[in-house]
């Protein structure tokens, strides 16, 4: 009898350690910012061959909305957030290999925007949110744009100045979502379809709460010379102070925080909020950079 045990003992240590195995590192799902696309070769598409490199056997999944690279890059500008938000879920949901977990990493945009996938979709579960540049609290301001597309960011400002609250722009112009104007904090609420939910401005829904605070991390980067976003403190969970757009303040010191609505603060006081700096313009750092800051969350 004391034989036959050790034998079940040893098929149980045995084939744990070969799901294990088989298992194989986390896997990482991307979503990359305005104007930009999934797979270019210069951007996501280097990221998504550095991690390979640097974690052999990793999957990563580079998020494109879309059917093309081309229609990837136009929906980054405009295509509703929220119907952009069911497609992403969807798509987690049905793929097998990240079932058991994964990591998110976002650029820019694609920041909040996977923040919004772990509040609004908490299975399959995220362990890590790694969110590069992204604006938390919003943008006040297009200072400048990526590459070919700062024709369409001058249309966008012009656009924003005009009425980003209305129904119409809300409905069809990405950054319009998450724009948050510090001159008139009621109309932002009531007027954003995205930003204004995710942070609980309007109302308090407990499982946008408890499932952020089911992050293992959550790591923010913020670009110390960063000058595409207003302000660059959004990257920290920053902002302006209300009534004025000179003076920003921590989220140490906003309401989002002091009211605990996101359970931010408790997440902070656990350990699990992670504020990164990188010494250079918008999404501007080195391999070195990266490998040293950010691969340690993707093991």
């Amino acid at each position: 009898m004391e034989r036959l045990r050790l034998v079940v003992l040893a098929l149980v240590v045995v084939f744990s350690y070969s799901d294990q195995h088989r298992a194989g590192p986390v896997p990482l799902v991307i979503w990359h910012g305005m104007g930009d696309s999934c797979c270019n070769p210069f951007s996501m598409g280097a990221i998504k061959k550095m991690v390979e490199q640097q974690i052999p056997g990793i999957y990563v999944l580079s998020l494109k909305i879309g059917n093309t690279i081309a229609e990837d890059m136009e929906n980054s500008f405009f295509f509703n957030v929220n119907k952009q938000l069911d497609i992403v879920c969807e798509q987690l949901a049905k793929d097998p290999r990240l079932q058991n977990g994964y990591n998110g990493m976002g650029f820019s945009q694609g920041g909040q925007f996977l923040r919004a996938v772990v509040q609004k979709c908490p299975s399959p579960p995220m362990k890590n949110l790694i969110s590069i540049g992204g604006q938390h609290q919003g943008v006040y301001g297009f200072p400048r744009c990526p590459g070919e597309s700062s024709h369409i960011c001058d249309w966008i400002r012009e656009t924003l100045n005009v009425g980003a609250y209305t129904k119409v722009v809300q409905e069809h112009l990405v950054q319009a979502e998450y724009w948050h104007d510090p001159l008139n904090e009621a109309h932002y609420r009531n007027g954003s379809i995205f930003l204004a939910d995710i942070n609980q401005e309007r109302s308090i829904n407990e499982s946008y709460k408890r499932n952020l605070q089911s992050l293992e991390k959550f790591v923010m980067v913020k670009f110390l010379k960063d000058s595409m976003v207003d302000p660059a403190d959004s990257e920290w969970f920053g902002f302006y102070k209300p009534g004025q757009s000179k003076v920003t303040m921590t989220l140490q010191e906003s309401s989002l925080y002091t009211e605990d609505r996101l359970g931010l603060r408790e997440m902070d006081k656990a350990g699990k909020l992670v504020f990164l700096a990188a010494d250079g313009d918008h999404l501007s750092f080195t391999d070195k950079w990266f490998n040293e800051n950010i691969l340690p969350f993707l093991n």
